[in-house]
């Protein structure tokens, strides 16, 4: 098997009308000196010298006309508002951009692979964009597969034409959220064939800064004012599945977004709502608590659900899923879920009905 591997990483380059660079590894330095407050350690952690990075942050208050970071005596350095408004635009790009990016790559490794190989068969999975999922990518030796991120919506539409074997999809563990949740979906799930594959279960809730400075417990106090002025709320995508969860809990306390503030920005992935929170541009947003651990914020936990793969029982059968429920069950496999914050393998591997797992759930 053909053991090269690509990888696509965005970065930001600056170009002014005289055709000036700005190196992207000075993001790298900007993240450790917010972290660390030494540019001795960034400079370590980004592969240059001390005077190096010394350069490459002057070349970019150069650049920028305005200071990147600033020297404390006897504590450090640390970023400029300016610097700090840089590093978490580039973090949230990449939050925003991975998704689409992990697909290309995923797509692009088959084509490598085909290419050296000949032509075989590849697990085809539609997939909302989760950390758990992410993990499916990383064992090319054990599973062929093309994995490609949309919305639970699109991923189900693509299994019912045909265009995948497997489509992602989840489900509340709270069995009056999961009622609602099949009638929701329900023209989407009517094909009479249709197993599950048990994958992870994973913690939804709010994601708020370290400490939680508002004191905020619970979806009431997202509609309420702090020092006389309303809580910016980050929300996800409207065709998310987690979008969908939130607009029923919110339904369940007696609320709507129309309740909070700056409810229709949204973001495309769970790690992008975190990043928003963590550049200070919102005080509180919802997501996966491995997204909020990402950012070393603070998670309100609201609701478990089940992340599910779901296909057509004759495709089941088929090489390429023996592949997958192997991975699934190996031991490494197991061991890299637990790894994830908020997430816990959920049988994983175990192929079910719908109906089962409600019953199961109780």
């Amino acid at each position: 098997m053909h053991k090269k591997k690509l990888s696509i990483t965005p970065s930001w380059v600056f170009r002014t009308e005289t055709d000036e660079l700005f190196d992207p590894v000075l993001f790298r330095l900007l993240k450790s000196i917010r972290d660390t407050g030494r540019l001795t350690v960034a400079a370590r952690e980004a592969g240059v010298s001390y005077r190096h990075a010394w350069n490459l942050i002057n070349r970019g208050a150069d650049f920028f006309d305005l200071p990147l970071v600033r020297k404390r005596k006897g504590q450090g350095t640390e970023l400029t508002p300016l610097g700090e408004v840089l590093l978490w635009s580039e973090q949230r790009i990449k939050a925003r951009l991975g998704p689409q990016i992990d697909s290309m790559a995923s797509e692009l490794n088959i084509q490598l692979q085909q290419l050296f190989e000949g032509a075989h068969p590849v697990l085809r999975l539609h997939a909302s964009h989760g950390y758990a999922v992410a993990l499916l990518p990383r064992y090319p030796d054990r599973l062929e597969l093309k994995l490609q991120y949309c919305n639970t919506r699109e991923a189900l539409a693509a299994l019912n034409r045909g265009e995948c074997d497997l489509a992602s999809f989840h489900l509340p563990t709270d069995s009056a959220l999961a009622e609602q949740t099949l009638n929701y979906y329900h023209d989407d799930l009517q094909a009479a064939d249709l197993k599950v594959i048990r994958f992870v279960t994973r913690k939804q809730g709010l994601i708020v800064p370290r400490g939680n400075p508002k004191g905020i417990e619970g979806l009431k106090d997202l509609a309420r004012p702090f020092s006389n002025q309303k809580l910016l709320f980050i929300n996800r995508d409207r065709d998310s599945g987690t979008h969908r969860l939130f607009s029923m809990l919110l339904n369940e306390a007696d609320m709507t977004s129309a309740d909070l503030h700056n409810a229709d920005q949204e973001e495309y992935t769970h790690t992008a709502v975190a990043a928003y929170v963590a550049s200070g541009m919102a005080d509180v947003g919802f997501g996966v608590e491995a997204a909020a651990r990402q950012f070393d914020l603070d998670f309100i936990e609201l609701a478990s659900e089940h992340y599910l793969l779901i296909g057509h029982e004759e495709r089941l059968r088929q090489a390429t899923m023996t592949q997958l429920l192997d991975l699934m069950a190996a031991p490494d496999f197991i061991d890299a879920i637990n790894e994830l914050p908020g997430y816990a393998p959920d049988q994983c591997g175990e192929i079910v009905t719908l109906e089962k797992l409600l019953a199961a759930d109780g």
